[in-house]
């Protein structure tokens, strides 16, 4: 008996909700794009210099992403998913 009112007090409250999980996922996705694009360029004789290190998409596009990532990051943090679309009256 005490059992199984214990499970019935148990409440499965999440910290989030399913909307800032989503944001969390496409910032996480984000992120990873932008390591992604940062990543290779180098050469494989230590004596060769490969300019293409400094590319467009490593200096510029890639660090750009990953910074985009963690804002969504911060904003899914933020979003409250207990938030109604109507004002009631």
């Amino acid at each position: 008996m005490g059992e199984k009112k214990r499970k019935e007090n148990i409440d499965n409250n999440f910290i989030f909700g399913r909307k800032n999980y989503k944001f969390m996922l496409i910032g996480l996705g984000v992120i990873a794009l932008g390591f992604i694009l940062m990543s290779g360029g180098g050469s494989d004789d230590p004596n060769v210099f490969n300019p293409e290190i400094f590319s467009w998409r490593r200096i510029r596009l890639a660090p750009t992403l990953v910074l985009i990532g963690f804002g969504i990051q911060v904003y899914a943090i933020l979003l409250n998913p207990n938030k109604d679309e109507t004002p009631k009256s």
